[in-house]
């Protein structure tokens, strides 16, 4: 498989990591990779949709398509085929540079329109779909964990260039150990940060060769609710106690993210 299939992988494995998202069902040098994602669509009725969409990548992946299947308990046989079909044909857009993610992006902007197409064989009323990938889902907020940080001054600019670049705000926040990145901004914008910081060699390993971050977890990731604050800029803040910390959570309107998420972070 190319090196920037081996990437996406490792990428797909970040941004989709909460409960059931993600999982790699073979992998073989000569049939490629198999795995499993679990994702949500708006549907008719305005509903979430549970999908599972399974993609296996051949061994020259992307040079070639991937196959794709797609299931849902809440959807006939009929509408998971042409489901499949439209992701297909978005694919043959893509060809030669790594799509999953984008594909994944693009069912969750046109489940609606896809199911709402007329019956087969109707002769009239063709539907059209947004060209942007990006979903359109206001502001979200995420939480993530950096084990460690070696090369602590250049990782920071990277960290800051990136979220100014995807015009993101929050926080970079140190507290001991403890290193967390508040990101604040257009979901699909989110995305993006987590394949750059992923896929990037943003740091250095024990013998001080530049390295990919390996040891990143999505802690929390929601929609801005009206209790939320809305940040302003992104900043790096460094926090002298656990108390300090905390306030910095509350008067974001995140006490119950700090009291499920960060306190178990503390050893």
């Amino acid at each position: 498989m190319e090196r920037s299939a081996q990437e996406e992988l490792s990428a797909l494995a970040a941004i989709f990591c909460g409960p059931g998202e993600w999982e790699v069902l073979s992998r073989s040098e000569t049939d490629g990779t198999v795995f499993r994602i679990l994702t949500k669509a708006e549907g008719l009725t305005d509903a979430d949709v549970p999908l599972e969409l399974v993609f296996h990548l051949p061994v020259n992946y992307p040079s070639c398509l991937p196959a794709i299947s797609v299931t849902s308990e809440h959807l006939t046989r009929a509408q998971c085929a042409a489901v499949k079909e439209k992701l297909l044909e978005q694919a043959e857009n893509l060809l030669s540079e790594p799509m999953v993610h984008e594909l994944v992006l693009w069912v969750q902007q046109n489940l609606r329109h896809i199911l709402n197409q007329p019956e087969m064989g109707s002769g009239s009323g063709k539907c059209t779909f947004a060209a942007s990938t990006a979903v359109d889902d206001g502001l979200w907020i995420t939480l993530l964990h950096l084990d460690h940080m070696r090369a602590k001054t250049k990782y920071v600019k990277t960290v800051e260039k990136w979220a100014s670049d995807l015009k993101l705000t929050g926080r970079l926040m140190f507290m001991g150990k403890i290193i967390l990145i508040l990101l604040q901004g257009e979901r699909n914008n989110i995305k993006e940060y987590l394949i750059l910081q992923k896929t990037s060699k943003i740091d250095v390993d024990s013998s001080g060769k530049k390295c990919k971050e390996k040891m990143i977890s999505v802690l929390f990731e929601t929609k801005v609710q009206a209790e939320h604050k809305r940040f302003l800029a992104f900043e790096v803040r460094e926090y002298s106690s656990l108390d300090e910390l905390q306030k910095e959570f509350e008067t974001a309107g995140l006490k119950k993210l700090f009291s499920e998420f960060v306190l178990g972070l503390v050893k």
